[in-house]
């Protein structure tokens, strides 16, 4: 079990920095195209969202690597799945449907299942 989370952790961080990296490098016009959603908040938003992607990406591996603050992978799992369940309801809330939203139940669901074992069962 511990290497399958290892493996969703490494998945979930990658996906996490790719995204956050997006939203601090990409322009906002580009960003608008690739996710309407862009367009409802400040970019300064969306810059912030991206920042707490790439820490959380950070903070999924970088303390079980070095073994100090273990528990803090599972605070940034916890942190990740709530930022996704936000950005679930973002898109419910513009009704953007079903392939627009999936994305991010997944990732909630994924980074609960980390938190939830890291948490209580599996813990570093």
């Amino acid at each position: 079990m511990n290497t399958l989370l290892w493996i969703l952790a490494i998945l979930l961080a990658a996906v996490f920095a790719g995204s956050g990296l997006a939203k601090l490098v990409f322009p906002r016009e580009k960003q608008i195209l690739w996710n309407p959603y862009v367009e409802d908040f400040p970019h300064t938003v969306i810059r912030g969202i991206g920042v707490l992607e790439i820490l959380g990406a950070i903070g999924l591996i970088l303390p079980a690597v070095t073994g100090i603050g273990t528990s803090l992978v599972a605070f940034a799992a916890a942190g990740l799945a709530i930022t996704m369940v936000f950005a679930t309801l973002v898109h419910v809330r513009r009704g953007d449907g079903v392939l627009r939203t999936l994305p991010a139940v997944v990732l909630a669901i994924l980074s609960v299942a980390v938190a939830w074992s890291r948490f209580g069962p599996y813990p570093l």
